[in-house]
């Protein structure tokens, strides 16, 4: 039998071939149109800078018989004689010689004058020409016109003309002179953007003034000549289009885009041949590496079967010690879940016990509390009631004090008494002189008789006073002793109640040691509980696993047989 050069199918050489073609035809068709995108804003952009060349040397050649024609105006408008403007054109003329003749029209068509004295035809009417019309028109700017027939040499020329206003700014003409067509048609054709490129003049949209050619046809000439400055490329040729400046015309360069293409088109074909022989060369690769993975495959599908085997032995034996570890650990489950059955029990009964110590020890508490506050308000008593008995005793010695003052008083109004009596007595002998002394003397002694009185009813209630005063001492000594007794005997109940609470804590302290005890034993039971739980239901699952291991080593072997009988279909 024949040996092939690789074991391969046809659909594993088409799952190789395929993805690297697409791949390749996607890379190639992206690198193209991005290349021609690239490329034709590169032309674009070339042959737009070929205009501004254009551009930019027209408008030097333009500058000076715009200049002269504007220098003349400005002469003529001094002087508008015929002599004058006679002479000044042959000076004109003689200065820029460039230009191929400097005139002056009237606004009247019988006097058309110029610097070689010329004899116009009697049918030659130039205010009906575009020179003359635009430049009235255009008034105080330069106009510019093409003339197809100069008088001089018959040939093609531009001319540039202004209007003429005297000093009363009256039109009263158009001055203007003609440069040669040549002029401008060698600048414009002396641009070159590539071998097949060329630039025109367009004075319209329906023809051209340097040359004639039909490429226009193809685009809508109304959007081409719309007075913007643009460039572009449409159907394989590319345009560049602006209004050159002080004229009504366009430039435009075009040209094919084979121009351009023809190199890169050159080197894309390149890059393709080389990436097919790329795509060729990784599919004999890949060819190699899939023929040796198949004979690695067909080997390990071997092994697998082995292994497999081997595997499903092992598997049911693992089954049979699992399943006897799950019943084992299922009973010893049963034991805990008893065990912690009963030490939730326990725990109750001492969590009962610790809440009765607990209140009774409250209860003892609140009453020591009261006990307390008790003798605190005793104490107070007995201070307030102290107190009291200072303030009376002091009140009692105040009341001495107001009784010597009284006693003063009395003594005085003795004495004022005596006094007063005695000037009664002088006012007696003193006759109608002593009248009103007299009277002065019996008020003073009736008022001290009036003080003496009062001293008496202030001595009575003063003894009245001291007699309240000592009585209410001795009802508040008396108080004070028995209260001293109730403090006597609330200190000896607070010290039996306290003596009841330190009992009552120590055993709500027990009581709590135990049920904490009780608890941390439920708590490991449970957890005991929760790990056999936790192993029963791993057992469980390694029962489970080792059943699907089974099944799974079945299939395993499935599978290397089906590989391997392929890989023997694939050889022959």
């Amino acid at each position: 039998m024949k040996k092939k050069l690789f074991s391969l199918s046809f659909k594993q050489v088409l799952s190789i071939v395929l993805p690297l073609a697409i791949i390749a035809i996607y890379a190639t068709f992206s690198t193209l149109i991005i290349l021609n995108m690239v490329l034709e804003q590169n032309v674009s952009e070339k042959a737009q800078w070929a205009n501004d060349q254009v551009q930019y040397e027209t408008k030097i050649a333009f500058e000076t018989p715009s200049i002269g024609v504007s220098t003349l105006v400005e002469s003529i408008t001094s002087d508008s004689s015929t002599e004058n403007i006679s002479y000044l054109l042959k000076v004109f003329a003689k200065n820029y010689p460039q230009c191929v003749e400097f005139f002056f029209g009237r606004n009247a068509s019988s006097n058309f004058i110029t610097n070689d004295n010329w004899t116009a035809p009697k049918d030659f009417d130039y205010t009906n020409a575009a020179w003359y019309t635009g430049a009235r028109d255009a008034k105080d700017t330069i106009f510019a016109a093409v003339v197809n027939n100069s008088h001089i040499d018959n040939d093609k020329c531009i001319v540039f003309s202004r209007a003429v206003y005297d000093k009363q700014n009256r039109f009263i003409g158009v001055a203007g002179t003609e440069l040669p067509f040549s002029k401008l048609s060698e600048i414009v054709s002396s641009v070159s953007v590539s071998p097949n490129s060329k630039s025109y003049l367009v004075d319209d949209i329906e023809g051209f003034v340097a040359q004639n050619n039909t490429i226009f046809k193809k685009i809508d000439t109304k959007d081409f000549f719309d007075g913007t400055k643009k460039s572009f490329v449409k159907d394989d040729v590319f345009y560049a289009v602006q209004l050159l400046n002080g004229s009504p015309w366009f430039l435009v360069t075009t040209g094919p885009m084979s121009d351009f293409t023809g190199d890169i088109r050159f080197w894309l074909n390149i890059i393709i041949l080389v990436i097919i022989a790329l795509i060729i060369g990784n599919v004999i690769y890949n060819g190699y590496i899939f023929d040796k993975t198949n004979k690695k495959e067909h080997a390990i599908g071997e092994q697998l079967l082995a292994e497999t085997q081997n595997l499903a032995v092992s598997s049911k034996e693992t089954a049979a010690t699992a399943q006897d570890q799950s019943a084992a650990v299922k009973e010893i489950v049963a034991t805990m879940e008893d065990n912690t059955a009963l030490s939730e029990d326990i725990s109750q009964k001492i969590k009962d016990v610790s809440g009765v110590a607990s209140k009774t020890n409250s209860d003892v508490t609140e009453g020591v509390s009261y006990l307390e506050d008790n003798v605190h308000q005793l104490n107070e008593i007995a201070v307030a009631n102290q107190t009291t008995i200072d303030g009376i005793k002091s009140l009692d010695e105040k009341i001495e004090n107001i009784w010597d003052i009284v006693t003063l008083i009395n003594s005085v109004a003795d004495q004022a008494k005596i006094i007063a009596f005695n000037a009664e007595l002088e006012a007696s002998s003193a006759g109608e002189a002593g009248r009103n002394f007299h009277i002065v003397a019996t008020e003073i002694r009736r008022l001290a008789d009036g003080i003496i009185d009062g001293t008496k009813e202030i001595k009575e209630k003063i003894n009245e006073i001291q007699q309240s005063s000592d009585s209410l001492i001795l009802a508040s000594e008396s108080g004070t002793e028995k209260i001293k007794a109730g403090v006597e005997n609330a200190k000896n109940l607070e010290e039996r109640f306290s003596s009841i609470k330190n009992a009552s804590e120590i055993t709500a302290s027990s009581a709590g040691d135990i049920t904490t005890i009780i608890q941390q034993q439920a708590l490991a039971s449970e957890q005991i509980l929760v790990t056999l739980k936790q192993i029963a239901s791993g057992v469980e699952n390694f029962t489970a696993a080792t059943e699907h291991i089974s099944i799974a080593s079945q299939n395993l072997k499935k599978i290397a047989e089906d590989l391997s009988t392929r890989k023997t279909e694939e050889n022959t």
